[in-house]
């Protein structure tokens, strides 16, 4: 019976399969038919027997590795047990000079690597979304909003056009990050590689060099945990990425607001009791399942604080927190990408509430316009202030109460007082700023 929501409700199989038991499975017996054959070409083990192991290994099976853990109590030499049955009398070679954690920390390195890389491939995905986006609505102006407060316009097209820039450093940063993640290790009991001679550096080398992994500078018997904590910290970010947009999807859709909403199917039910309802529970999930990702970086940073040459203290928490932060993250990643192609944008009440406040949104356009006329600044904001309250107050629009005072007038003409009080006269470099940034990041992202 399924109890874990990844079994059955969270997570899609690309990213599943990455951390499946037959995956690392295979991707453990991928790193001893590795060391077997970089021995055999630093002449540590016969050719041949390398050769056989490379051609037999992959017969080994997960079930009968379990079968042989369950008398011997030992997870890593069950397998090496495992592979060396279906090898027969070459074998007796499968893990020299190896120990456990330089197989299972490569074997991890494998699954990051494969992990990054979706997780790469969906962030450019949404970043083509909001570039999308941000050009379509680059002209569609709207009420921003300082504190939950209505503060002067600007504009969806600068709105999308944040997100994809944020996502852009995430894709750099997720560059930046396979080579210190993408690692494996040939180092031994303690780091030495006591058990290689003089050939240890060109063995883990060689063995690196078969598997397309960076190989360590040097370790001890695992692989330092700072590189795995970067990792657990960069999907953290990226949920919070995710999450900061899901809050704002998730308020412009308040029905007070409603300037956007989520893709709702013809059937789609909202409420089990409110036949009415339209949720935005896609973007609900992403901010709540964004809380558990996030909570992941804790341990991962723990895990980096060993006794001496290592402890197993990382080994259960890494069984738990790599498989749910990577299955996690790149189902919220999935679910926004949807989310930004699917979303509804409201025009009318976009413009609807880009006038709720009768022009006092637009104070700045006049203050900054008294003081060009020749106002000293800090008087045309009190005034400007002074006015505006009033009118929040008496619900007036702010031009009536500005065409009758003089100090107004006497610098201001009306019809220019006009022009000052629309917003789209007032969203300064935002378009430009829109295309400088879609350009750029479409060419650093495109290939």
């Amino acid at each position: 019976m399924a109890i874990h929501p990844i079994e059955f409700r969270y997570g899609t199989q690309e990213m599943k399969k990455v951390w499946n038991e037959e995956f690392r499975f295979n991707c453990i017996v991928r790193a001893e038919v590795a060391l077997a054959m970089a021995c055999s070409k630093a002449e540590l083990i016969p050719r041949k027997d390398a050769l056989r192991i490379e051609e037999l290994a992959y017969k080994a099976s997960l079930d009968r590795a379990k079968e042989i853990e369950d008398t011997i109590n030992h997870d890593m030499m069950a397998i090496v047990k495992s592979i060396a049955e279906v090898c027969g009398e070459s074998g007796r070679w499968v893990h020299y000079g190896a120990t456990s954690n330089d197989i299972l920390d490569t074997a991890t390195g494998l699954q990051l690597k494969s992990s990054l890389e979706i997780i790469s491939k969906k962030l450019k995905e949404l970043l083509f979304a909001l570039i999308k986006r941000s050009l379509e609505t680059k002209n569609l102006v709207c009420a921003a909003r300082t504190h939950g407060q209505i503060g002067v316009p600007t504009t969806y097209g600068l709105r999308f056009a944040i997100w994809a820039s944020e996502i852009g450093r995430h894709i750099e940063r997720a560059r930046e990050l396979g080579p210190r993640i993408a690692v494996g290790q040939l180092t031994g009991a303690v780091g030495t590689q006591a058990a290689l001679g003089n050939a240890g550096i060109e063995v883990q080398r060689k063995m690196m060099d078969l598997l397309g992994l960076t190989p360590v500078d040097v370790s001890n018997q695992v692989i330092g945990r700072d590189r795995y904590a970067e990792y657990c910290f960069f999907l953290a970010n990226v949920a919070t990425t995710l999450d900061k947009i899901g809050i704002e999807l998730r308020t412009l859709q308040r029905t007070e607001i409603g300037e956007v909403e989520e893709a709702f199917g013809v059937n789609q039910v909202g409420s089990s009791t409110m036949p009415h309802k339209r949720n935005p529970i896609k973007s609900e999930q992403v901010c709540g399942l964004a809380r558990i990702v996030r909570s992941f970086v804790g341990p991962a940073l723990e895990n980096n604080t060993l006794w001496d040459e290592r402890d197993l203290t990382n080994s259960s928490c890494e069984r738990v927190i790599f498989p749910e932060a990577s299955i996690l993250a790149d189902h919220i990643l999935t679910l926004m990408i949807k989310v930004i192609q699917g979303l509804s944008v409201k025009e009318d009440r976009i413009k609807e509430n880009l006038g709720i406040l009768q022009g006092v949104n637009m104070a700045e356009s006049i203050m900054i316009e008294l003081t060009k006329m020749g106002m000293d600044r800090q008087k045309a904001h009190e005034l400007i202030r002074v006015k505006s309250m009033e009118a929040i107050a008496i619900k007036e629009p702010l031009a009536n109460l500005l065409l009758k005072d003089n100090n107004v007038t006497e610098l201001i003409k009306p019809e220019k007082l006009t022009l000052l009080l629309a917003p789209e006269n007032y969203i300064g470099t935002s378009v430009k700023q829109v295309e400088n940034v879609s350009e750029k990041l479409t060419s650093l992202y495109a290939s």
